[in-house]
């Protein structure tokens, strides 16, 4: 059974002991990359204003960028490439800078989240980070106490988003969520925020991959009250599961356990509202706020 600290799922698990390696873990390779960007084009004896015009980016992400203060999206190194004439070399670093997209804690979610063909996740305190709208993902980090830098801020808020690629993956993985009713009226980042994180909700829960369910706060029965959890089926036959609690979180690949979780899992949505219900009654609150 593998330990691992991480703001994993939706937690927001900021005062980890590992977070000031894994930070240093990722700015190394964004400072690598960021350094061989500058070399072609000091190379190509571009100002950092004419190469950000060429490739359709301002002087100061380019600053950024080469500064190894802001990750490079595919399409900025993919571009830079073919400007600096680089044959391949700066293209080349798309796979390491989205390895250093995700803190190091998380890599391992994100990589079983990307092998499973069915992920079944229950959020207790909060929407789960899949789900969550980017408006709603930025209020989430903002609670963060102490307050996170700037930087780290925009990196977990892009990660998590970044995450979500797994609905669009061919082939379909199959998604299930069970969410608490309170977790949708809690207006994180306001009542505007509140808003488009039901429409969110609303849109996500008509893809046909997907399974939507709210288990009403008036619920008598609740098998959930050990706190979130997560099951990940693996296209090689292997189910995990995915734990997580104020100050760390966990890979379980115990069988016993790995059963304990998909049993509670399968009775929530029993207790919960179905897929139908659970629409209308978002949609009624979604009316409401």
């Amino acid at each position: 059974m593998a330990r691992e600290e991480t703001d994993g799922s939706g937690n927001q698990n900021w005062d980890s002991v590992e977070e000031i390696e894994d930070e240093e873990d990722s700015v190394a390779v964004l400072e690598a990359v960021g350094r061989q960007i500058k070399l072609w084009r000091q190379g190509a004896g571009l100002s950092q204003t004419a190469f950000g015009s060429a490739i359709g980016y301002s002087e100061a992400q380019v600053y950024k960028v080469e500064a190894g203060k802001r990750i490079p999206k595919p399409d900025f190194l993919e571009k830079a490439d073919a400007v600096l004439k680089a044959g391949g070399k700066l293209a080349e670093f798309k796979r390491d800078v989205a390895e250093a997209r995700y803190p190091r804690k998380l890599r391992h979610l994100t990589k079983l989240e990307r092998e499973s063909v069915e992920i079944l996740v229950y959020g207790a305190l909060n929407i789960p980070g899949l789900l969550q709208s980017k408006e709603y993902a930025t209020a989430m980090f903002a609670q963060a106490r102490p307050a996170l830098l700037r930087e780290r801020f925009e990196r977990l808020v892009e990660a998590r988003l970044a995450r979500q690629s797994v609905f669009d993956r061919r082939p379909m993985v199959t998604l299930s969520f069970v969410l608490e009713e309170v977790t949708l009226r809690r207006p994180i980042g306001g009542r505007v925020v509140l808003r488009r994180q039901l429409e969110h909700l609303i849109a996500v829960s008509e893809r046909p991959n997907v399974e939507l369910q709210v288990m009403p706060t008036d619920s008598e029965e609740h098998a959930g009250l050990g706190g979130e959890l997560q099951v990940l089926r693996l296209a090689d036959g292997k189910t995990l599961g995915y734990s997580e609690a104020q100050m760390t979180s966990r890979i379980i690949s115990d069988p016993q356990e790995v059963h304990v979780l998909g049993v509670r899992y399968g009775i929530l949505r029993s207790q919960a509202l179905g897929p139908a219900r659970s629409r209308e009654f978002i949609e009624k609150l979604l009316g409401d706020t």
